[in-house]
């Protein structure tokens, strides 16, 4: 990394100027509080939920500017049905492999073989509220949350999936009347501009939010609440990293692009979603990237918000290795049957999971109860190290979208590839479409 670079807006920048290292410090800064002052350190949470509450304020209307005016502005409303199809397919195929590979991996290493827990030693009053949450993740329930009560509520409410559903809606609406609703499209090109804007400013908090997520984690939990599970912990990371590095590697070579140079390019929004422990709060500076990357806006704008609730990839492997686990540790095994009992339920409940808060720990409650055989209070044993894994999966999440999303836009022949390259080379020019997500702090 060179001392000095450029901003957005064409401006030298100094290295201490740009938004990851700033990010950086910030994890780096809350770390050292976390561990030093564990005590301040875990009244520190307030800062990581207002920022991602901040940047949460904002998500709605990224998705529905982005994707209103990435429909109204298709040639044909038959490619928006195309690029769902595809999407959705490579979810299925992707998410699939990661619950059979965290499944396998699972097997490999053992990481709760020789613990001999006894499952009636447990306290069921610990998850006693996932128990609860897990019913929220019924596919009914799913169901009930995509289709909001108001045309606005959807706007209010924190669903992406509602938002989208409303979002497609008004853009094949205004696709369909034609030239007539050009100028109300071309107003709502003008808000998408201001909104972005909003992300940008936003964007000046993400060091302190990273700070005070990270302390809090830290003090509260204490690294030494890894000792005893560190090797459930790096059973996740290696998983996560080998699907990451392994699978999807490979699907970005057939594609036409390295996933080296994509991670380096989306390394600001890494660092931010490993500092805030949810992948949402990079959503909209992923949407612009993406963009900027060659990417046309209508895949984007369908892609992305539709792969935050239905490619979950760093969930999917969580949810069968910790069930294996939680099986290992308390001694029970788990014939064929039962684990691809589990694999089809896991593969459910992690699309009813979408907009649940905490949903990767509510996802296994919900999995767990339909194979009797596993303790559900076995949940338990990882409960402590479970705010250090969320971190993993919000990154395996995101990477894996903003691969599915390069994916799609080449198969629907999309993708400026000219643009992605320079993009990913570090080459791009300075001027972005939109306003710049990334911090100018000259």
């Amino acid at each position: 990394m060179g001392a000095v670079a450029t901003s957005q807006a064409g401006k030298p920048q100094r290295w201490w100027q740009m938004l990851y290292v700033q990010v950086l410090i910030g994890i780096a800064a809350g770390m050292l509080v976390g561990a030093i002052w564990p005590a301040w350190g875990a009244s520190l949470e307030w800062l990581g939920l207002a920022f991602v509450n901040l940047v949460k304020m904002i998500i709605a209307p990224v998705i529905f500017l982005t994707l209103v005016t990435g429909i109204a502005g298709a040639r044909e409303l038959g490619s928006l049905g195309r690029v769902v199809v595809k999407a959705f397919a490579y979810f299925l195929f992707f998410s699939t492999l990661a619950l059979i590979l965290g499944l396998i991996v699972a097997h490999v290493v053992q990481p709760g073989a020789g613990m001999h827990i006894d499952p009636h030693g447990l306290s069921e009053a610990k998850v006693a509220g996932f128990e609860k949450q897990a019913h929220e993740t019924s596919i009914t329930g799913f169901v009930m949350a995509i289709i909001p009560t108001t045309l606005v509520s959807a706007l209010t409410a924190g669903s992406i999936l509602q938002v989208l559903f409303v979002a497609i809606l008004c853009g094949i609406a205004l696709a369909s009347i034609g030239e007539r609703a050009r100028p109300l499209v071309d107003l709502l090109e003008q808000a998408s501009e201001m909104v972005f804007r909003i992300v940008a400013i936003l964007m000046r908090a993400a060091p302190v939010g990273a700070f005070g997520a990270m302390a809090f984690t830290i003090g509260k939990y204490g690294v030494e609440s890894l000792r005893d599970l560190a090797w459930l912990v790096g059973t996740f990371y290696f998983t996560s990293a080998l699907f990451v590095l392994g699978v999807l590697g490979i699907v970005g070579w057939l594609a036409g692009f390295s996933i080296f140079k994509l991670l380096r390019y989306i390394k600001a929004e890494l660092l931010l979603v490993l500092g805030a422990s949810s992948s949402e709060a990079a959503l909209p500076a992923l949407i612009d990237k993406l963009e900027r990357a060659g990417c046309d806006k209508e895949v984007v704008g369908v892609v992305v918000p539709a792969g935050y609730s239905f490619n979950l990839d760093g969930t999917n492997i969580y949810m069968t290795l910790a069930a294996l686990f939680i099986a290992q540790a308390t001694g029970v095994h788990l014939s064929l049957g039962e684990q691809l009992i589990l694999l089809g339920t896991a593969m459910l409940t992690s699309k009813g999971a979408a907009g649940v808060t905490g949903a990767g720990f509510a996802t296994l409650a919900a999995t767990l109860m339909v194979v009797p055989s596993i303790p559900v209070a076995g949940m338990a044993l990882i409960l402590g190290v479970d705010r250090f894994m969320s971190e993993c999966r919000s990154l395996t999440n995101f990477i894996g979208n903003a691969v599915a999303t390069i994916v799609v836009a080449r198969w629907e022949g999309r993708l400026d590839r000219e643009a992605l390259r320079r993009a990913l080379d570090g080459t791009a020019d300075a001027a972005p479409a939109r306003a710049a997500i990334e911090v100018d702090m000259g």
